[in-house]
């Protein structure tokens, strides 16, 4: 149950016990660098994980091969813009979208997932990667990494959405055992 915010910044949302993670779309310009990293192929399913206005995975549903695309969204406002994307893209059939909370909805049939999240907010879901994902799921992660886990690709530079990590289930989160 949410809180009345009565802290001196009012524009921060009150804690909920669920991470905030503020609505910074992905640019334009870099979504097909985000898109060629995931390595969508015939058959695969997508998840963005805090999809926003739906803009991945409805440009993922035009331009590959894949089986369908799910866009997870808690808010209502961020629903209706990917509601509205979707139905202006002509890719209904494809793009499947939920109001959920991510740390709550099932992605066990993902076989990539995107996430431009917080780094707090990656570690706090990176249990339920490991848990719920396949060996050889794609994660991709647009400037913020998953802690304890090392990205098989680094894809750009330091800066404002320039640095995308690529994650690979089974060898990005593999324990390495110590030299002593």
């Amino acid at each position: 149950m949410a809180r009345e915010n009565t802290s001196r910044y009012p524009w921060i949302p009150a804690f909920t016990g669920n991470p905030v993670v503020p609505y910074v779309p992905t640019r334009e310009e870099i979504i097909d660098v985000v898109l060629k990293a995931l390595d969508l192929r015939e058959g695969d399913v997508l998840y963005d994980l805090g999809c926003g206005d739906g803009r991945i995975p409805v440009e993922a549903a035009k331009k590959y091969p894949i089986k369908r695309a799910v866009c997870v969204e808690i808010r209502d406002d961020l629903i209706e813009k990917a509601r509205e994307r979707v139905k202006e893209a002509g890719v209904e059939d494809k793009v499947d979208i939920i109001k959920g909370d991510f740390f709550k909805v099932p992605i066990k049939d993902a076989t990539a997932i995107y996430m431009y999240l917080l780094t707090s907010v990656n570690e706090q879901l990176r249990p339920k990667l490991e848990r719920e994902l396949r060996i050889g799921t794609r994660v991709v992660t647009l400037d913020f990494q998953i802690p304890g886990w090392k990205p098989v690709r680094t894809i750009g530079g330091s800066g404002w959405q320039r640095t995308i990590y690529v994650y690979v289930i089974g060898e990005s989160n593999k324990k390495r055992r110590p030299f002593f």
